[in-house]
């Protein structure tokens, strides 16, 4: 793997040579942040050398590079699922990759299932700690010492301080937003109602199908982490029903302007 992460590293280094200090993985149906880069090169993912291509519609798969809040940023725009067949290595590939290439900082968004009777479709949720009920995790099997510890530390697995900037941001700007722990599970298929009182009962504010992946890699790279939701549909008692994925993505657009506005100043601020 490590070979794979320097030969794809210098793959994107010979296109764009100014490091990046930011990285951005952008969620279903959140992909219009890039109309606020000034986007210098744009790479689509299958033509970069060991990177997986995206399967999902709603994912664009290109890596764009550019300046965002006056920092330079490479973003992510379409991720990639457990759901989709890969592995978790190749999920999270493309993480290890940024590192290699420079950042300094990761912020990731997706969206997920609300499980708080305060929360509306639409709503923010700041990510301040997780559950993972994966079936497998990125960092099993052998361990190198240049990609991070065998045994990462995950007691500050989304970055206080960043948290804290994030809520003074949308305090300003009059955005609702919560805060809250986020729960990974293998998907496609949305929760029964009997899975989504459970992922309730111990401890989850919403769930969704990926995240979690990216910044267990993250972090054991040393690489401090912002993670934010856009709750697109309820999984309470009494306010579950059928969703569609075109009412995932819509719901996802409405909440666009507004966790662009709060993902652009936070940017900005560090």
């Amino acid at each position: 793997m490590l070979e794979k992460i320097k030969e794809t590293t210098k793959y994107i280094k010979n296109i764009v040579t100014d490091e990046p200090q930011v990285g951005i993985i952008l969620g279903t149906g959140l992909g219009a942040l890039v109309n606020e880069i000034d986007i210098i090169e744009t790479i689509p993912y299958e033509s970069i050398p060991n990177f997986p291509v995206s399967t999902v519609e709603s994912h664009s798969g290109k890596l764009i590079f550019g300046t965002l809040g006056g920092k330079r940023v490479v973003v992510m725009q379409g991720r990639f699922h457990y759901y989709e067949g890969y592995d978790m290595q190749q999920i999270t590939f493309p993480v290890r990759v940024m590192k290699f290439l420079g950042i300094e900082k990761l912020f990731i968004s997706n969206a997920s299932g609300g499980l708080r009777f305060d929360q509306e479709i639409s709503d923010l949720m700041i990510l301040s700690d997780h559950i993972s009920l994966l079936p497998d995790n990125p960092l099993r099997g052998k361990n190198h010492d240049e990609l991070g510890p065998r045994f990462p530390d995950m007691s500050d697995a989304y970055d206080g301080d960043l948290i804290a900037k994030a809520l003074e941001i949308a305090d300003k700007n009059n955005i609702k937003v919560h805060t809250g722990v986020y729960a990974a599970v293998p998907g496609p298929n949305l929760e029964t109602p009997a899975e989504y009182k459970y992922l309730s009962i111990i401890g989850a504010d919403a769930v969704g199908m990926s995240t979690i992946p990216e910044n267990l890699v993250a972090r054991q790279m040393g690489i401090p982490c912002f993670a934010i939701s856009v709750i697109t549909d309820i999984g309470v008692e009494g306010k579950i029903k059928k969703v569609t994925v075109e009412e995932v993505i819509e719901a996802a657009a409405k909440a666009e302007p507004k966790m662009t506005l709060l993902m652009k100043e936070l940017i900005s601020s560090i």
